[in-house]
């Protein structure tokens, strides 16, 4: 009888491209939940009374998670198996929906921020190495692959359906997060159902959640520059993320969350565009034209707040977009081959976690300069950060990362 049962319950289980659909859905919903609120942030701003300065806390905070996911279950997968460890990280997502769904005040923000980045910083990692496991043969650069650019579609997609619903629907903070509910539900059963790649799961008890972080000295010079071009990255991003739509309506007077919400999906699908075409290029290669691209892109989004061009814009989004696409995937790359095999996990992790704070800090500095001058002066600065990073990376980069 229980032999029957276990080979119903295989029969049943997703594999092969089924199972790394659902795989890629679930990494693309879990982002996509970190960019719904990236129309909403003007909304919000009016509704419940927040400053600018509050406005990119609300965006940071979600980086407390990110951290939390990263330092104390990074390896949560590994002890209990890759599907109760997604369906744990689906869990903290759908609750992070619920706070959203009845948000009443900038703490309910805060809270649903935090517990999406731990969804997040849970979610992606299971999910990348389960995709790894389930791709055949030993080129497992496809699974990075998927996994990234899926990481982009879905926060494209997350803004762009958001913006939509909340210009041109009924109930703007409300009904984006029903329908993001309905998705997450969805995408929980069919990983539910998807085949587990871990042999021998142990349990819960089992989980050390004892942080581990380090950067061995004989390889700090070479990691300055993929630790400077994954902070400047994700910077590009955080940047789009968080302060795009306020830019859009204070200065270059567009208005429409559709339009706010379609600005980010353009960022992100020439991102995951990117990365797909440019999977010939060498790491080195990869990183040093991410940081060539850095600086005309900042100076492009300056010019468009300078000038108020909806054109400019755009163009600035675009070369964004591959800047940061080709920073993440370059410098990851880079770190994996720097990194000693026995210390690969903490260096990773280390690289991480620069682009969390790159991700973060930014922004915050943004918020607060924008209310001590003006947002094209905070820019300015912004921009003037990136360029100087990008310059040290490339030095660093040219010496070292090979």
């Amino acid at each position: 009888m229980t032999n029957y049962a276990q080979t119903m319950t295989r029969d049943h289980e997703l594999g092969g491209g089924a199972a790394m659909t659902a795989i890629a859905a679930m990494i693309a919903a879990l982002f996509a939940g970190s960019t719904v609120l990236t129309p909403l942030y003007v909304i919000y701003k009016q509704d419940f009374g927040f400053s600018q300065i509050t406005l990119t806390l609300v965006y940071a905070v979600y980086v407390v998670g990110n951290l939390a996911a990263l330092l104390l279950f990074g390896r949560l997968s590994d002890a209990i198996g890759r599907r109760p460890a997604a369906l744990a990280a689906m869990a903290v997502a759908i609750v992070s929906a619920l706070f959203f769904l009845f948000a009443q005040n900038v703490v309910w923000l805060d809270v649903a921020r935090i517990l999406s980045g731990l969804g997040i910083g849970v979610g992606a990692g299971t999910g990348t190495a389960w995709l790894s496991e389930l791709i055949e043969g030993e080129d497992k650069s496809r699974a990075a692959t998927i996994a990234t650019s899926t990481n982009f579609i879905g926060l494209g997609v997350g803004a762009l359906v958001s913006g939509l619903l909340a210009e041109y629907e009924p109930w703007p903070l409300r009904l984006v997060f029903a329908v993001y509910l309905a998705v997450l539900v969805l995408i929980t059963l069919t990983i539910w159902r998807t085949r587990e790649t871990v042999a021998r799961p142990g349990r819960l008890s089992d989980v050390s959640i004892e942080p581990r972080l380090s950067v061995p000295a004989s390889i700090r010079a070479g990691f300055v520059a993929p630790a400077l071009t994954g902070f400047g990255a994700m910077a590009l991003v955080g940047f789009y993320a968080a302060l795009a739509p306020s830019i859009l309506a204070q200065q270059l007077h567009v208005t429409n969350h559709a339009e706010a919400g379609g600005l980010f999906f353009e960022l992100s699908i020439v991102a995951a565009i990117t990365i797909v075409v440019t999977t010939w290029l060498s790491s080195r290669s990869t990183l040093l034209a991410a940081l060539a691209l850095m600086i005309p892109a900042v100076a492009l989004v300056v010019a468009a707040q300078v000038y108020a061009s909806m054109v400019l814009m755009i163009v600035a989004t675009a070369v964004c977009g591959a800047a940061a696409a080709l920073g993440y995937r370059g410098g990851l790359q880079v770190v994996n081959q720097i990194a000693p095999a026995d210390r690969r996990a903490e260096v990773v992790s280390a690289f991480f976690i620069c682009c969390f704070c790159g991700n973060a800090l930014p922004v915050i500095g943004i918020g607060v300069l924008s209310n001590w001058t003006n947002p094209t002066m905070a820019s300015l600065a912004f921009a003037g950060m990136i360029t100087l990073f990008s310059l040290v990376a490339l030095a660093f980069g040219a010496k070292f990362a090979r």
